[in-house]
């Protein structure tokens, strides 16, 4: 079936379900964001964190770094503040942990997690950068 140029796809997307979804994506990977930045700091510790980074051959003090990176990028994302950039400052963290997790193999639910759920983070992040910060944030 086609359409003509000026009809309308049956299922097209209205700009309403699009900021509705941006906002979703959002803020659900605010607080996904938040709840890493406290998993690293309230079971794994920060000095536990510094010396796993330390054992994939990180800096340490990359550590801190990403962790306040997490913290501070879950609130502006959950408030919508800056989303495209800070999608965009999040996504090498991501690419970081996809970099953790290789020797891992591919499936999350492999010891010590696999790379899939980093990878397609890495891919929401993207997603959410080019679509914005949706509906109800603070700074469009």
């Amino acid at each position: 079936m086609t359409y003509a140029a000026t009809e309308r796809a049956p299922l097209a997307a209205s700009a309403a379900s699009v900021d509705y979804a941006a906002l979703l994506l959002r803020v659900s990977m605010g607080v996904g964001f938040i709840a890493h930045a406290y998993l690293k700091y309230a079971i794994f510790t920060p000095a536990g964190t510094v010396q796993y980074f330390q054992s994939l051959g990180l800096p340490g003090p990359l550590a801190y770094v990403v962790m306040a990176a997490e913290f501070f990028g879950g609130i502006a994302l959950v408030l919508g503040l800056w989303t495209r950039w800070v999608s965009l400052a999040l996504l090498p963290i991501m690419l970081g942990a996809i970099f953790a997790h290789a020797g891992n193999g591919f499936f999350f639910t492999a010891a010590n997690g696999g790379w899939e759920f980093p990878a397609f983070w890495a891919v929401a992040l993207a997603v959410q950068a080019l679509i914005g910060g949706g509906a109800f944030a603070l700074k469009r």
